[in-house]
């Protein structure tokens, strides 16, 4: 197997979460096509908090790589913040030339659009950052409300944690929903998160003694292909309807129906990609329904058939009865 080279860069007010979270999902054991090295301007290099990492490898790690990342990273509360040391500009600049994929976590973004690699394109930061990022680079479009932006070879994300979310969007386009599925299993994170980092922005403290939905969001994950209405959902949470849907929404960011259609069109993907199961057979098992309606769906949200996801992505036998798109 030939590996895809990634190189972490770190720079001096890194976050160590930003840092941590591309290390966790491409050298994860649920597979081996990554090859993850991190690399920074000089051998030690400081983080928020007072966290300092030793850094093995110098910006020539960057050469060799074949996806880019940046974390994020800020200056001390109150600095202004610094331009890049000209070596990593010119080190970043020429990644993008070689046509490499280059991407941000959080303020990472800052990095990137010092640069010009973001001119005219979308990207997005840290919600807290977004005003900052828009006024310094007025031919950045800022998108304010996402978790992440793809723009095929640039990708940028928005605070901290949709680093994860945009980790498993770039591992489900190399290697499949399969593959991002498992990493996420075994990091206990969700595959897909629906909704914008709108919801993230500071709103009223639920009450402490509020029940989580998390453990009835993963007896959803194992029941899809089932009926889930929300009287369903809100029986299995002990709560009632009104409550749950509120619930819900502020802890996702989106309704239980949203919430569902995208973890039934997860599993439809990687029902395609691992086995031989004919649509129809996907649609019901997946909680679809019917082949007409997964198509319905494919379309809506990836502007692609069912047969031609299973031709691109597939590693299932060869031949598998399908519809005609």
């Amino acid at each position: 197997m030939i590996l895809h080279r990634v190189a972490v860069l770190a720079l001096d007010g890194m976050a160590p979460l930003d840092l941590a979270i591309p290390l966790q999902v491409f050298g994860s054991r649920a597979q081996n096509a990554y090859q993850v090295s991190v690399c920074g301007p000089t051998s030690s290099v400081s983080g928020t908090g007072g966290l300092s990492v030793a850094v093995a490898g110098g910006l020539e790690v960057l050469d060799a790589a074949d996806t880019v990342i940046v974390p994020g990273f800020d200056p001390e509360p109150g600095a202004p913040r610094e331009p890049l040391p000209p070596a990593v500009a010119e080190a970043l600049a020429a990644a993008r030339d070689r046509g490499r994929r280059v991407v941000s976590i959080c303020t990472g973004a800052f990095a990137l659009a010092e640069v010009g690699l973001l001119d005219g394109l979308h990207a997005t930061t840290h919600w807290q950052h977004t005003d900052e990022l828009e006024q310094r680079y007025p031919a950045v479009h800022v998108e304010r409300d996402v978790l992440y932006v793809d723009e095929g070879d640039i990708l940028t994300s928005a605070g901290v944690c949709c680093g994860i979310d945009l980790c498993l969007h770039i591992v489900r386009r190399d290697l499949g929903a399969g593959v991002a599925n498992e990493i996420a299993r075994r990091m206990v994170a969700a595959p897909h998160r629906e909704g914008g980092q709108a919801q993230y922005v500071p709103a009223p403290v639920a009450d402490a003694g509020d029940t989580g939905l998390a453990d009835t969001r993963a007896w959803a994950l194992e029941h899809l292909d089932e009926p889930l209405s929300v009287t369903r959902l809100a029986r299995h949470a002990a709560m009632s309807e009104r409550s749950f849907l509120r619930r819900f929404v502020e802890e996702t960011g989106t309704t239980p129906l949203q919430w569902l259609v995208g973890a039934r069109l997860s599993l439809a993907r990687e029902l395609l990609e691992t086995t031989d199961h004919s649509i129809d057979l996907v649609a019901h098992d997946c909680g679809l329904g019917s082949a007409a309606n997964l198509r319905l769906h494919f379309r809506r949200a990836l502007n692609t058939t069912p047969t031609a996801y299973r031709r691109a992505f597939s590693r299932a036998v060869a031949g598998a009865n399908g519809d005609a798109g």
